[in-house]
């Protein structure tokens, strides 16, 4: 068989104990040391396996724990086996292979070197490579502080060759603060024997300050009598960094915590304050029927449907209801459906993840996602577009949802409450209104009664909202003549509340001299201040004759016949750019509830010339 390899003789003569290897492992040619030393020949070997000459416990030792990686590697070092010599005995060796391959990573071959030494001298060599190799941050100082020793890793760590460390003193690598305090300690911790969990810094070769701690062990060796210390560091760089801002992030997030709940408890009071939470004004018979099912329904988990003319204050029967209810600590979250567009009322409702649609940059909470653990108010909720109520429906039966874009179901715990000025059971028979979600959101009505039902209430209100916009405008507060008295009361407030409010501002704005309250009312015309005959500015009636006054019926038809005209001027579109609503300085839904009060309806032929159009 012919050796693949091109000067044998040298080989032969090589004063190592030395062995070529077929890729299967089986020898091909040894040197003279290895013939000598075993007593086999090389024609005695050749075609057989190392582990075939080798003692019980190297061969099973080779085969289970060594080839695996030879196979993977192709390299071998320092490997302890006992190899039965010719004569019986049996010779303890090192062993260090290396395969040889061509030119494409294929194995031609494989040579090892064995070394005879003794157990002593085996056992510190592997406890050498050990040290060397092991991932730790290891260092051995004498008594001096001096390093004889680091391990591959501390010198990766710190970024040092070998040679620049040993020999120097181990406070040369420590900070300032560190060094000093070490050196403090070193002889301490010498007559101690042991060290645990220091921690000290570490500076770099770059400079960097490395956070580290330290385990130390004293060693002494019995027969030079020689100590010295083994040293085990943990860069804990990282996580000290990460715990300093997660304290400081703690620290922000406990302050920003503070900062909102004082926010809160002052937007509450607040709120509290301008809404008249728990003093909802009047005495009326009317009021009171209602604030009893104000308190029946509060505490309950019911939903809730109030039901009202515009400007009756529905907002704020759905303010009382969540204070006075269990979940009055948790978020009442406000979404009024008539002002969101109809391809946005889904991510409104239940959010949206990032790129779930363009202009969705980042995820968003939804309103039902807020309001988890508290209450939803959703106003004019006639105006929520019909193939979404099936959604809706869905949350308030299953009580869960998905985002707009994510297919995570999502669970939450919300008590509804809806408000609306239609008659919604009209909106269900003419197929506007889902049947199952009106009989969802209606398990207990609550009608809020029109202002002109409420008597004397209109005079108490008026008081309050005289005394609070003073108070916000820094004026003094004027009394009410009589004069003004009845003519509120007379006055039919198509507008309710927030009419009475917006004209009791107006008034305050408006007048000048100091306790007098220029009020005018629209129905009426006529300023209730004392005005001299010829400031009467003629209306003319419906018979044609000079009158300084209308009458309800007459009043009512102006409006009304103002109303058409600026409908027939927008084409009777009621809401939007243009509409007339717009026109009329109006809100569209007290728009379309006075259109209904007045009976105004949109003729036929523009209704089938606009589905033509359509």
């Amino acid at each position: 068989m012919n050796t693949p390899y091109r000067k044998k003789e040298l080989f032969s003569r090589m004063p190592v104990m030395a062995a070529v290897l077929d890729t299967n492992g089986r020898f091909l040619e040894v040197s003279d040391s290895w013939i000598e030393r075993t007593g086999y020949t090389a024609e005695e070997l050749r075609g057989r396996s190392p582990e075939e000459i080798a003692t019980r416990e190297s061969a099973k030792r080779i085969r289970e724990e060594h080839l695996p990686g030879f196979r993977r590697t192709g390299k071998l070092d320092h490997v302890s086996v006992g190899f039965i010599t010719r004569d019986g005995t049996t010779l303890e060796l090192l062993m260090k292979s290396r395969t040889i391959y061509d030119n494409q990573r294929n194995p031609l071959y494989s040579i090892s070197v064995f070394f005879e030494t003794s157990a002593l001298a085996r056992a510190e060599r592997r406890y050498e490579d050990l040290y060397h190799s092991t991932p730790a941050m290891l260092h051995t100082i004498d008594t001096d502080g001096c390093i004889t020793d680091v391990s591959d890793h501390w010198l990766d760590k710190l970024g040092y060759m070998r040679e620049e460390v040993i020999g120097r003193s181990i406070l040369d690598f420590m900070s300032a603060d560190s060094s000093q305090k070490s050196k403090q300690r070193l002889k301490d911790i010498f007559e101690k024997g042991n060290l645990k969990n220091i921690p000290r810094q570490m500076v770099t070769k770059s400079g960097e300050v490395l956070e580290v701690v330290c385990s130390a062990h004293t060693e002494v060796d019995k027969v030079l009598g020689m100590r010295s210390l083994l040293v085990a560091t943990k860069d804990m760089t990282e996580r000290t960094r990460a715990e300093s801002k997660l304290r400081e992030a703690y620290g922000e997030i406990a302050r920003l915590k503070e900062e909102l709940e004082r926010e809160r408890d002052y937007l509450r009071e607040e709120v509290s304050v301008s809404m008249n939470f728990g003093r909802i004004v009047g005495e009326s018979p009317a009021l009171g029927a209602m604030l009893a099912r104000i308190e029946a329904v509060a505490d309950t988990p019911a939903n809730v449907l109030i039901i009202g003319e515009t400007g009756t204050g529905k907002e704020l029967v759905a303010h009382a209801i969540h204070a006075r209810s269990r979940r009055a600590d948790a978020p009442l979250v406000k979404v009024n459906c008539a002002s969101i567009p109809r391809e946005l009322f889904e991510s409104e409702f239940f959010g949206h993840a990032k790129g779930a649609f363009t202009g969705a940059y980042k995820d968003r909470l939804g309103r039902f996602q807020l309001a988890d653990g508290g209450t939803i108010f959703l106003d004019e909720v006639g105006e929520i577009p019909l193939e979404l109520q099936g959604k809706l429906l869905r949350v308030l039966q299953e009580r869960e949802f998905e985002r707009v874009g994510e297919d995570v179901t999502r669970r939450v715990d919300v008590r509804v409450i809806a408000a609306t000025n239609r008659d919604l059971e009209k909106e269900v028979e003419a197929g506007n209104f889902r049947e199952d979600l009106y009989y969802r959101l209606s398990v207990f009505p609550v009608q809020v009664p029109p202002l002109r039902k409420r008597g004397d209430d209109v005079i108490q209100l008026a008081v309050h909202f005289l005394e609070k916009i003073c108070r916000d405008f820094g004026r003094s507060v004027p009394n009410f003549t009589q004069t003004q008295v009845d003519e509120m009361r007379r006055y039919e407030w198509p507008g309710n509340i927030r009419e009475l409010k917006n004209v009791i501002e107006r008034a305050v704005i408006l007048s000048r001299e100091e306790g007098r309250l220029d009020l005018s009312l629209p129905a009426n015309g006529a300023s209730a201040r004392t005005v001299d005959a010829s400031e009467v500015v003629p209306l003319r009636s419906a018979s044609g004759n000079g009158q300084g006054f209308v009458t309800e019926h007459q009043m009512k038809q102006q409006q009304r016949e103002n109303i058409r005209r600026a409908l027939e001027h927008a084409g009777w579109r009621v809401s939007g750019e243009g509409g007339a609503a717009e026109l009329l300085g109006l809100k569209p839904s007290t728009l379309t509830d006075r259109m209904r009060t007045l009976g105004l309806e949109k003729p036929a032929n523009v209704r089938r010339s606009r589905r033509a159009a359509e």
